[in-house]
């Protein structure tokens, strides 16, 4: 993948690894269109890439969280920049806990944001991307989608799906030219993480969960490893290494992982 010229659209980009991203395949010569609903923040990027180098980024506020949405941000994409060569389906929610304090419209939220989004962009591009022969979808799942989140149902439950999705179009459509990649990474320095308020609805025990398993790194960190298996066009992106050795646990051993799991929980949450 070279990203000199190419159009590439992301997602979740008005702060955390959205922006990075967006600066990264930016620093690398892409035109790059950012997505949010955070309209400030988002314009905020668009200025800073396009002060670097004129016309290069354009701003679409969107909500991703319906099908509707998804087809209005290809659609100004492509209005503005012309094919789409790379769309990243970063945008995300961490919401909800348990089952007995998760309501029906969290669950619909984190689905429609964290997994659905990711069809609905993917089936509006598939078409035209298969004609063209090659092309690249990717998306940001988590390493609760390798692995479980301690605390919210919605998270780990779409996390998996992401990552479910994404091997299915790689399995699927591999053959025909679509490239794919999935960043699962574990503590990274973003809202989510570290969230701003106290009535966000991001579920906070997990996020203790995740300080405690392992390093926590920053977005541009993250942007950069995602970058350079972009360029290798591999399909894991794993930045954090001590994911990989939790998830050969867990396949080792599932029923002492999930003992584990529980003392962790135990030892964090209470």
């Amino acid at each position: 993948m070279n990203f000199e010229g190419k159009t590439t659209v992301v997602t979740g980009a008005a702060n955390g690894i959205g922006a990075a991203l967006a600066r990264r395949f930016h620093a690398a010569g892409a035109r790059v269109v950012v997505a949010d609903r955070d309209a400030a923040k988002l314009h905020e990027i668009e200025a800073e890439l396009n002060a670097i180098r004129a016309d290069s980024a354009f701003a679409v506020v969107a909500d991703i969280g319906t099908e509707a949405g998804n087809i209005s941000l290809i659609d100004a994409a492509r209005q503005k920049y012309g094919f789409i060569h790379l769309y990243y389906a970063n945008a995300g929610v961490a919401i909800g806990t348990d089952l007995e304090s998760t309501d029906e419209e969290t669950w619909n939220t984190a689905m429609n944001i964290n997994l659905h989004s990711h069809r609905w962009a993917a089936k509006h591009l598939i078409g035209e991307w298969l004609a063209a022969g090659e092309r690249y979808f990717c998306s940001t799942a988590s390493a609760a989608g390798l692995l479980s989140q301690i605390g919210s149902g919605p998270y780990s439950v779409t996390k998996h799906g992401a990552v479910a999705f994404a091997e299915w179009l790689s399995i699927t459509y591999g053959d025909r030219g679509l490239r794919v990649t999935c960043l699962c990474p574990q503590g990274v320095n973003t809202n989510m993480l570290n969230p701003p308020g106290s009535d966000d609805g991001i579920d906070k025990r997990g996020g203790d969960v995740v300080k405690a398993s392992g390093v926590v790194l920053e977005p541009a960190e993250v942007a950069d490893i995602v970058y350079n298996t972009i360029v290798e066009e591999k399909f894991l992106v794993m930045p954090h290494p001590e994911v990989h050795m939790y998830e050969q646990r867990k396949v080792a051993d599932r029923d002492r992982w999930l003992a584990g799991m529980r003392k962790l929980q135990a030892r964090i949450v209470g």
